[in-house]
């Protein structure tokens, strides 16, 4: 049992202001020096990159379905203990989980981590209804811990009798409000590719929003209710013993491929690799002395050209693959180990060639959600009926997705099969978290260490 100064930040649906109240909180605390630690509900990459990249803050995933209980606590305590309070942004509406239950949704973790909750609500166009929402979200589980709420997009002049109406009708505290700035506003994206020239013009966006915080939000009130928060049952993670050799494991890490859980990439680290960054799109040759290969997902189809005409990169990836260098390769970088890509206007270009098939631009989002992966073959992540949690959320499609995994959705009938697995590559449009796979990263550590052994003693 651990003390862990912690809130989460909810609301009753997706679009009413929760990110934008959230990334305006961390930016008010890292000015005033609190150093928060940002944390993220659900599956999603961009959140923690925005957190990490623009505003300066720790920021990392927590996911019940992917990490389950034990581990997701594990995390939390593990990171949330590098800072002095740990903010959790909800995902979606408080209570919306899998298929209409909520199961890994923002409230379930709340409850599993026993973090007190704050509504952010949208009082635009609402008075004393405002009260009657908040009232059936905080009444409808008897365990929902919603003990605060901050109100989004509200005048000055409407707060106080908002404030008092809520506090009398429900009896929940209200901690403070944002007035509308649609000059600030936090578009989605913003939240995805985040060049240089953007962060500047974000940055100056979020002071303004800091500042609006330190004048409209009650700080001192919101760090009190995470000083509160019961402690923290949380029990390290069990890992399997590191390989002998440390390994270099080269990550794909640029505007086209962006996309990794922080906790993942550590977890490699502490079962023995050493982490080098490279950049598809800039860099003629992978890494010097890299013994494995990780091309997590992002948006390779926005850089169709210029990953097709840095033709030594491609060959470069084509020939270690060839050669057996251990490989993941995961949605976006699975798209670039094609014959050819196509980019949003429906030219096609040539990538890596590892997959000999072309990869094509839809009309519609092909996949979205949830899966359990159970391997059909024996391969780089374990035997024929390895099973573990993962993600798909894909426009672009295959001609050939691979057959090698079942993919399940959960509490549903629906499953198809997918991806490549093979005794050296796993490559498929599915992202995973590797810290809910711990026995399968060991496996991934352990063949890049054979292959540098081999490699280094010339059988290569």
């Amino acid at each position: 049992m651990s003390n862990l100064p912690r809130i989460l930040l909810c609301a009753p649906a997706s679009g009413g202001g929760k990110t934008t109240m959230t990334c305006a909180i961390l930016q008010a605390l890292v000015e005033q020096g609190v150093k928060p630690v940002a944390f993220k509900c659900g599956p999603d990459y961009i959140d923690p990159m925005f957190h990490s990249e623009v505003i300066g803050a720790k920021s990392r995933n927590l996911d019940l379905f992917f990490l389950g209980r034990d581990t997701t606590r594990a995390l939390l305590y593990e990171n949330g203990a590098t800072g002095g309070v740990s903010i959790i942004e909800g995902v979606m509406g408080y209570y919306d989980g899998i298929a209409m239950t909520s199961d890994a949704s923002a409230y379930d973790l709340a409850r599993e981590t026993g973090t007190p909750a704050v509504l952010v609500l949208d009082g635009r166009g609402r008075a004393l209804s405002a009260a009657a929402l908040v009232k059936g979200m905080a009444e409808f589980r008897p365990d929902a811990n919603i003990r605060g709420v901050l109100l989004n997009r509200i005048s000055p002049m409407l707060y106080p009798r908002l404030k008092e109406a809520i506090e009398r009708e429900v009896g929940i505290h209200v901690y403070g409000f944002l007035p509308e700035r649609p000059d600030c506003a936090l578009e989605s994206r913003h939240l995805g590719l985040v060049t240089a020239a953007e962060v500047t013009g974000l940055r100056e966006k979020l002071s303004v929003l800091a500042g609006l915080v330190r004048d409209h939000v009650d700080l001192e009130g919101l760090l009190a209710l995470a000083q509160s928060s019961p402690d923290l049952d949380a029990t390290p993670m069990a890992l399997p013993e590191p390989v002998v050799g440390r390994p270099r494991i080269a990550i794909a890490k640029d505007n086209a491929f962006c996309f990794y859980y922080a906790d993942a990439l550590h977890l490699l680290e502490r079962l023995g690799a050493e982490l080098v960054e490279f950049s598809p799109l800039r860099d003629t040759a992978l890494p010097e002395g890299c013994a494995g290969l990780y091309l997590g997902g992002g948006y390779p189809e926005l850089y169709t050209r210029e990953l097709s005409e840095n033709t030594a990169m491609l060959a470069a990836i084509r020939e270690a693959i060839g050669a057996g260098m251990p490989a993941i390769a995961e949605c976006g970088g699975f798209l670039y180990l094609h014959d050819t890509l196509e980019d949003a206007e429906g030219v096609a270009r040539p990538m890596a060639g590892v997959i000999h098939t072309p990869a094509t631009r839809t009309d519609r989002l092909r996949r979205f959600g949830y899966v359990t992966l159970t391997a059909r073959t024996d391969g780089l992540l374990g035997p024929a009926g390895t099973s573990f949690p993962a993600h798909e959320f894909h426009y672009w499609e295959s001609g050939a997705p691979g057959a090698d995994f079942h993919a399940q959705k959960p509490q549903s009938d629906r499953g198809w099969d997918c991806a490549y697995h093979t005794e050296t590559m796993y490559a498929g449009f599915p992202h995973f978290h590797l810290c809910a796979a711990p026995d399968a990263a060991a496996r991934y550590v352990a063949k890049c260490a054979e292959y540098d052994f081999q490699k280094k003693k010339g059988s290569l």
